[in-house]
Order: structure tokens, then sequence, then C-alpha cells
């Protein structure tokens, strides 16, 4: 039920990381397991919900607890079909007896009064699932939704965009990320901070620079160094950010949009720079100095300032930065894997909005670079507009913008252990000509 509640809050607009935070504390972690589960499985669920009973319930919750079970069922059963076959069973499956996800539906449904009108219809559905599982999957089969558990609408921009790798992309983000460690370089080195974990039990490894790979996630607080600095959470593909600006010791930074903090932290991990991280939300920016605090990265040299990036009257003193790292908001297309409610709140109309906000960000803060400076224009999208097109678009009105040999779109891909570990992210770096 409380996973339902969840999924509720998602398809009317709220994302699971702010309706999580209103789950309570002894929940919380397994509704988030769920919820999430049913996030990577909610195209499937809703085909199957609409060919089963014809029409939306008119319950919000109702309608989402069916949702989850049906996600739940399906799992269950596959993972069945997995054993009779001798297969190996993904590890993050939730995987139970179908006959007690049917038994624990119907107690949910049963423990909410407004709900047990609902509960004849529930056990109905559920255990025709398990009789019909395969006919039911044939009805539902040509809708890519379906098939994908993405919106159509995404399933066919990332076709177009990635004839040969869409399906991979599509794939990677209906497999939980990898967790994934910045090493704070100002406490420990890499190598030894492995080291650290191995003697705690952990199984962890150098993936490249700072980046950890920690081969069993677990809870930060679990981890040993986390409350004294030793390292951050961050992905492998968004810590290529700060070792690309490349700022150096004494060198005028600026981080614009620069919550909740992680490449801000980067960044000073690096080089002993004057920095100041703009973000237009104070509670963001409010994290922004909590994780450098933890880090004990904060000093007299970093300034936190609440602003409009694109707004320069509003922060701006003249002064010209040597570096500039713009990462700009985006439909975070690319770290699904992450936060699968993604698919289910962005809408199609986004990418446009998203493009012309990034737009004006980019023109306000290119103002700011110093003549043969840089600024490093960041991601973390899929879709090309927000990418390649965008970049093409600022060095084709900035003649005096020069494009440096720059990653570009990284794509994700699954994650085995292997391979799939980089989130998906785009990076232009442009240097301002003298």
């Amino acid at each position: 039920m409380a996973a339902a509640r969840n999924v509720q809050a998602v398809m009317a607009g709220q994302s699971l990381t702010e309706s999580l935070a209103q789950t309570s504390g002894d929940r919380r972690a397994a509704a988030q397991a769920l919820a999430y589960h049913s996030m990577r499985q909610l195209g499937l669920a809703q085909a199957v919900g609409g060919h089963m009973v014809n029409r939306t319930p008119p319950d919000a919750l109702f309608h989402a607890l069916l949702l989850v079970s049906i996600g739940l069922l399906e799992t269950s059963m596959a993972a069945q079909d997995a054993r009779k076959k001798g297969q190996a069973i993904p590890d993050h499956w939730p995987v139970y007896d179908p006959h007690t996800v049917v038994n624990q539906a119907v107690n949910a449904v049963s423990s909410q009064r407004r709900l047990q009108p609902f509960k004849a219809l529930l056990n109905g559905v559920l255990r025709r699932y398990g009789r019909e599982r395969d006919v039911v999957r044939n009805a539902v089969s040509n809708d890519p939704q379906a098939r994908w558990n993405y919106p159509n609408w995404w399933i066919r921009r990332l076709r177009k965009a990635y004839p040969e790798a869409w399906q991979s992309v599509l794939e990677a983000a209906n497999v939980p990320a990898p967790m994934m460690l910045r090493v704070n370089a100002r406490k420990i080195a890499p190598d030894a901070f492995v080291g650290k974990l191995e003697q705690a039990g952990l199984s962890a490894r150098v993936i490249e620079g700072a980046a950890v790979l920690l081969e069993t996630p677990r809870p930060v607080e679990q981890v040993p160094g986390f409350s004294s600095g030793l390292f951050s959470v961050q992905d492998a593909a968004a810590q290529r950010a700060a070792v690309l600006l490349g700022a150096q010791h004494g060198m005028r930074v600026l981080d614009a949009c620069a919550a909740p903090g992680g490449k801000t932290a980067h960044i000073l991990e690096l080089a002993d720079v004057n920095l100041c991280a703009l973000d237009v939300d104070e509670n963001r920016l409010a994290r922004v100095g909590a994780n450098l605090d933890r880090l004990s990265l904060m000093s007299e040299q970093v300034t936190l300032q609440r602003a409009d990036a694109a707004n320069l009257d509003a922060w701006w003193d003249g002064r010209h930065f040597d570096r500039v790292l713009a990462d700009v908001p985006c439909t975070a297309s690319g770290v699904v894997r992450r936060h699968p409610d993604i698919r289910w709140l962005r809408r199609e109309a986004d990418i446009a909005r998203t493009v012309s906000l990034q737009a004006s960000i980019l023109d306000a803060l290119w103002t700011t670079v110093k003549p043969g400076g840089r600024m490093l224009y960041v991601t973390c999208s899929v879709f090309p507009e927000e990418g390649v097109l965008q970049a093409d678009h600022f060095q084709g009105t900035h003649s005096d913008a020069q494009l440096l040999p720059s990653p570009g779109q990284l794509l994700p891909e699954p994650y085995d252990g292997l391979k799939g570990l980089y989130d998906g992210f785009f990076f232009a770096l442009f240097a301002k000509r003298v």
C-alpha cells in the first residue's frame, strides 16, 4: 500500500523523491524498492490492466495498487519461467511466490475502507492474469509502451535519434544503476579508499580517476568514511565534468545551476580556486553548502549565491571567470535508471521548454567568460535537442566560441558489472577566442 501511494503520487505529477520523503521511515526502504520496480514495469502494467479491466478504475489509489500488483506478479511469474529453463534471475527483481503477491494485494485493498468495494475486482484480475498470462501478454504485444515500459513519444524520439542503439538505451534504464562513489582527493587516494572498504568487508574497485564502484549498493551511512567526507555518491559520467572543465589553482570559477553540489565539490577537490556556486533554488543551494561542509571544502574562497543564471543583472558583478560550468536544467532523460519515474513525469513538450531555457542560460553565461577562458556545457540527457543540436546552435550563434575536444553524447548501457558504468550525459567544451 505504501508503494501504491507513491505510484499514485507519480501519476499525479509528483516525483518519487518528493513522495518517498513523506513515507514513514520504517516502510520507506521497502516502499522505495517496490515503487522503483513498479516504475520500470508501468507500461506493461497499464496495458495489462487496461486490457483486463477495460476502463480506468475510478479510485486513483486502487488503480495504483492494481498497477503495482500486476508489475510484481509479472516479475514473479517471469522468475518462475526462468527457473524452469535453468536461467539466471536478475538480482534486482523483487521475486515472490505468485500466490503471495495476490494474497498480499488483496490484504492491502482490504485494509482501506474506501477500497474494499474493489476487493473482488483486484482478486479476479490478478488470478486471471496468473492463469492467462501468455494470452494477455500476446494481446498487448503490439503496444510499444507495454514492450519497453516508456511513453510512446519517448520511444519514438530515441528510435529516430539512435537507430542502431535505441533498444539498448531503453533497456539500460530498466536495470538499476551501479553505486558509484567519487573519492575526495583532498583526504584520501582512490586505491587507499578501496583498501579501507575491503577492510570493512565491502568489495569495490577503481573505475577511472576518483570513481570507485561499490559492487553491492548500500545506504551511504553504512559505507566507511561518509560522515568524515572521504567520498560522495556520483555517477562516473558526471565525474567527468570537473576534469573536463580543467580549473587550475587560483582561477575564478563559476558553477551555474550548482545544486545539489556534486560537481561543485569535485572542482574544489581538484584545485584551489575562487568559486561561485549559483542556483535559483534556495533550499537546493543549502544542500550545496551542506555537502561542502561534510567534505571540508567550504572556505572564504567559496561563495554560494541564489540567483537565476540567465539574469546577469541579478548576480554578476562584471568580473569575468576563467572557467564556467554550465550544467543546465534538462529533461534528465539520461539518468532514468537512477530515477525511473522521470519517464512518466516528463511530457514531450518539456523538451522544447528546456531547450529554450538552456539557450538563454548559455547566452548569458558566455558573457561572463573571459577571453581565453572556457565554458563546459553539460546535460544529463539523451535527447539530441538538449545535446549536440543545442551545442551546434550555440557555436553557430557565437563566432568567438571554439569547440574543443569533448566526449559529446554518452549513452547509457544496461549494467552487468562490466559495462553500463555510465549514465547518459552530453559534454561540449567551448573556449572563448581572444
